[in-house]
């Protein structure tokens, strides 16, 4: 997960030593500002209604977060190039473990857990995360249909250096 000293547009941080012992639940929400920002820095023309909901489980040197990120998406058709809207819910599940029980592990790993750094978690840019996962990178409105193109049909590729080399053909 990203670095909570450097928050982007999106950011609720969390002190892990504030959560109830052993659960608790963060919800964040998007304000229509901060929406508009990660619309800019995803590259889509709009996001609305974006809401984090999050279940924290665990002793606070290792959490499991799990919950779903949803919001309103409007995103350009690759096909017809218009704009349509569409829903996005990711489903959301990581661990995280306090930065000292990291040392000495292999970051190759798969299941090295993300660091709780300076005991905070940053549940907005969890929640900006996981709707850049959520997001389809080919986006197709409902209902378009990509139809095939046949370019030069019946041509042969040939045939014009055919003539050059031989004019009467």
């Amino acid at each position: 997960m990203s670095d909570p000293g450097k928050p982007g547009p999106l950011s609720r941080v969390v002190n892990v030593e504030r959560l109830p012992p052993g659960r608790g639940a963060v919800t964040v929400e998007a304000t229509p500002a901060e929406a508009e920002a990660l619309a800019r820095d995803f590259g889509i023309p709009a996001i609305r209604d974006l809401v984090g909901r999050f279940a924290v489980s665990g002793p606070t040197s290792r959490l499991l977060v799990t919950g779903t990120v949803e919001a309103l998406v409007t995103q350009v058709c690759t096909v017809s190039l218009e704009p349509f809207e569409a829903r996005v819910s990711e489903p959301v599940e990581v661990t995280f473990t306090d930065t000292d029980r990291l040392a000495g592990t292999d970051a190759e790993d798969a299941d090295v857990p993300d660091p709780i750094v300076g005991g905070r978690l940053d549940f907005g840019v969890l929640t900006a995360e996981f709707l850049a996962l959520g997001l389809d990178p080919y986006p197709r409105r409902p209902g378009i249909q990509f139809e095939e193109v046949e370019v030069g049909a019946g041509v042969k590729p040939f045939e014009a250096l055919r003539t050059l080399r031989d004019p009467e053909g």
